[in-house]
């Protein structure tokens, strides 16, 4: 077999079809539209195989809406700011941008090899000024509706390099830079207030039925909806202590509380006298890293407070106890322990000998009997006063009813969500627009002095501590208000800001006046295709739907949600292992394209398994793909070396020839229909099977029958094939289009139709069972009458010997499917 000669053919046909803008919308208004998008990725360097699924899988369905007549836009850019190139930059003591901008180059060569269309003209980058100028009017709009504000939060700090730290830059509770203990400090920070949108993100996610279901279970665990009751729990020492529950049915088995190390009462308590055990217990917890404070493995240890509360439906005295397993950022940083109902709580009263008092059980158990563990579940109320016999949902209704009534509880509706924490104490990110002054406090930035520029020429050195701390000349500013001497933010934005709302800008990435314009967003969003990771099923679809709501609401948009249908792919592994630098298990898109081709690369990727889950790499896979295409390409090149005065077939072979001629034409348009609905659904793997069987029965057509280039069902069968093969590998599918006498690009050609007539079969296989047991089958042509299908089937060898000595009493028809014989 000849090998195709990919390295020819497939630069020319990428340069042609940018010559032709084959990938540029044309916003003409006279087409359906479909915005194709994948997620823009981090500018980290060379590509490999386990990156291209997101990129071919998009590029695939793109250039089929392409072929169907749709406009199609499908842009990409760079989510370029962010500590990996900060960090890179010390370690390789280059400049972040000279980082981004090498790494940016060398992707969009590797994107290039691969094939993919992208509509370059619309390439945007967030660390572009004219970009990130945009991005600061963002937040100075929501800063103006009231949904931007500076408040305290505490972050990991290192005290010897001076900077705080992301949870992936502490390692074991030390800085991974210098390795000095990280604690915690707090700062004044900006944050986005998207818990005032809490509910309508949940109740959004019900609209997004093109969603996959996974991902709407991880936003609606984040955002963390629960229906509960504010509880007081009076001090003795006077005062009280408050807490949200959503199980006010175990109330009566509260037998202490529990406080996080940063609650204010301890403050108070240690002011007053505490113990040396407490204050050195609040003082190392207070220090602990966000990442070792969030970790749910860590062993459960606390100190008692000497502080006591009472219950306030059981009226006794329980003791408050600090622990490490409450945080502050969730609820009010207090939550009444309740061991035998909790398992955290059981294995921390275990630990220190507290009371376990068990008042719901299960359904035939009785109370009393020693728990291994707690019993986390619903049940009947026990040793609960006037709610005892209770099941727990009627219990809770009336437990709070009570509670209002005395005044101890109020019903209430939390969420998990908290708002979006955006300061990033580093230089590589987008300038917060805001000047500080001591007359005028913290003032936005006026909108017509855009961008806020990042200064380029900063030295960096290994502490990490951000240049913009010594740039006198970007510190120095103006009150925007009072004209008096001012200090700029030195705090950049949170990438997730960046990415936030970039698929609002690529309809208009030039437009210098505005950052998108109104009419043509509202026209080509919501996005109708959105492709990437699950890794961001939470933290940046969360936060672009909060973004569009936002703007929505400020007058900017008239949709409510920024991606109509969202795919996320599955990862590419190797040895089991999710294909990585780190993990030295990569497959460089180099040497993919080098050894086998773009068109290889593309074609196994989509043919290793359901795009949505995770898939095995394997070289043998990848020689499989490319003998395929080999076999197709000397396929076709044959059909169109043949002269049209080849031999017709012998004549002996005439009724063979027509009933193959009907065959060929029903599995032709039988593919037809069947990778037409599966790449729309995203089973690209079954599309690619579905052209090897095809392949497969061309080849048995043309052997041994001496099938002439004029035979018209084979001509359909080659041309429709090469039709239906480009979008998955489009290089060999436009080289060979060309030979067989397209004038323009397969990609300018109709999308293949299938003919409901030509499906007809003309028989069908008829399964034959007696008294329900299966004893053979039979072809029959399809306008068999019944009393010969009869005649037929017991005809047939196997049933014919089953039926020998036994009286047929019956017949049930299933038409087209199943015969069955019942006997006496």
């Amino acid at each position: 077999m000849r090998s195709y000669p990919f390295k020819d053919i497939e630069s020319r046909w990428r340069f042609y079809w940018d010559e032709i803008g084959l990938f540029k919308a044309r916003f003409d208004g006279f087409r359906q539209k479909f915005y194709c998008l994948d997620m823009f990725p981090y500018p980290s360097g060379e590509l490999h195989a386990g990156h291209g699924r997101n990129y071919i899988l998009g590029d695939t369905l793109a250039r089929m809406k392409i072929i169907q007549g749709l406009d199609v836009l499908r842009p990409m850019g760079w989510d370029a700011f962010g500590l990996p190139a900060e960090n890179a930059a010390i370690e390789r003591g280059i400049h972040p941008v000279e980082w981004t901008r090498s790494n940016i180059a060398q992707m969009k060569h590797e994107f290039e090899q691969w094939g993919t269309g992208f509509d370059w003209e619309r390439e945007v980058s967030t660390c572009d000024p004219d970009y990130y100028r945009w991005t600061q009017w963002l937040f100075l709009e929501l800063h103006k509706a009231g949904l931007a504000y500076r408040g305290e939060a505490a972050v990991n700090w290192c005290p010897k390099c001076g900077t705080v730290l992301a949870n992936e830059q502490v390692i074991g509770g030390a800085c991974e830079r210098c390795e000095t203990v990280v604690s915690q400090k707090k700062l004044a920070q900006w944050f986005f207030r998207i818990t005032d949108y809490a509910q309508e993100l949940l109740d959004g996610l019900d609209e997004l039925t093109d969603w996959p279901e996974k991902v709407k279970v991880m936003q609606r665990n984040w955002i963390g909806r629960s229906e509960g009751v504010d509880i007081d729990f009076p001090l003795e020492a006077g005062g009280k202590l408050s807490c949200f529950t959503t199980r006010q049915d175990t109330i009566y088995g509260a037998t202490y509380m529990v406080l996080a190390p940063e609650h204010p009462l301890l403050d108070e308590i240690m002011q007053s006298g505490a113990s040396r055990e407490l204050e050195e217990f609040v003082e190392r917890e207070r220090k602990q890293s966000l990442a070792r404070r969030w970790e749910p493995a860590q062993e459960k240890v606390g100190v008692f407070t000497g502080r006591n509360a009472i219950n306030p439906m059981t009226r006794a005295l329980i003791p408050v106890w600090v622990a490490n397993y409450v945080l502050f950022e969730y609820g009010t940083g207090a939550v009444m322990a309740v061991p035998a109902h909790d398992q955290r709580d059981f294995e921390f009263a275990t630990k220190y000998s507290l009371d376990i008092k068990e008042v719901i059980v299960p359904g035939g158990k009785q109370p009393g009997e020693a728990l291994s563990q707690a019993y986390e579940d619903e049940g009947v109320l026990v040793d609960s006063g006037p709610f005892s016999n209770l099941f727990s949902q009627e219990a809770r209704e009336k437990i709070a009813s009570h509670m209002e009534e005395e005044g101890t509880g109020k019903r209430a509706l939390r969420y998990k969500l908290r708002d979006w924490l955006v300061s990033r104490q580093r230089y590589w990110g987008t300038p917060i627009p805001i000047v500080y002054c001591q007359t005028c406090s913290a003032v936005p930035v006026p909108e017509a002095e855009l961008p806020v520029v990042l200064p380029e020429d900063v030295a960096f050195d290994p502490t990490g501590k951000s240049p913009l701390l010594d740039r006198k000349d970007f510190l120095g500013a103006t009150c925007p208000r009072c004209g008096g001497k001012g200090r700029r933010e030195t705090d950049t934005l949170d990438t997730f800001v960046d990415s936030s709302w970039y698929y609002l800008r690529y309809p208009t990435p030039r437009d210098k006046k505005r950052p998108f314009d109104r009419e043509l967003v509202n026209r080509w969003l919501p996005v109708d295709l959105y492709i990437g990771g699950v890794e961001h099923a939470i933290l940046h679809l969360m936060y672009s739907r909060f973004i569009t709501k936002a703007l929505r609401d400020m007058g900017h948009l008239d949709f409510s949600e920024p991606f109509g249908r969202l795919f996320a792919q599955g990862m590419i592994c190797m040895d089991g292992v999710k294909m990585s630098k780190s993990k030295g298990n990569v497959v460089s898109n180099e040497y993919l394209v080098e050894r086998y081709g773009a068109d290889t690369a593309r074609l196994y990727t989509l043919f290793i398994g359901p795009p949505e889950r995770d898939a095995e790499w394997t070289e043998k896979g990848v020689e499989g793909a490319h003998r395929f295409l080999g076999r197709i390409w000397n396929q076709v090149t044959e059909f169109c070396a043949r002269s049209d005065a080849a031999a017709p077939a012998p004549a002996a072979a005439e009724s063979v020839r027509a009933s193959d001629q009907v065959a060929l034409r029903r599995k032709v348009h039988q593919t037809i229909r069947k990778v037409t609905d599966d790449l729309q659904s995203f089973h690209h793997n079954t599309a690619v099977s579905a052209l090897m069987e095809l392949s497969n029965e061309i080849r048995s057509y043309t052997r041994g029958l001496g099938r002439s280039a004029t035979d018209p069902v084979l001509k359909e069968a080659v041309v429709k094939f090469v039709q239906l093969l480009s979008p998955m590998a489009p290089h060999i599918a436009e080289e060979l289009w060309r030979r067989l006498g397209g004038k323009e690009s397969v990609f300018r050609e109709p999308w293949p139709t299938c003919e409901e007539e030509a499906l007809k079969e003309d028989s069908y296989l008829l399964v034959i069972q007696i008294d329900g047991k299966l004893r053979g089958k039979i072809t029959v042509p399809e306008s068999t009458p019944e009393a010969e299908l009869v005649a037929l089937a017991k005809a047939e060898g196997n049933v014919a010997s089953h039926l020998e000595g036994k009286t047929v009493s019956d017949t049930v028809l299933v038409p087209r499917k199943l015969l069955n014989f019942v006997t006496r």
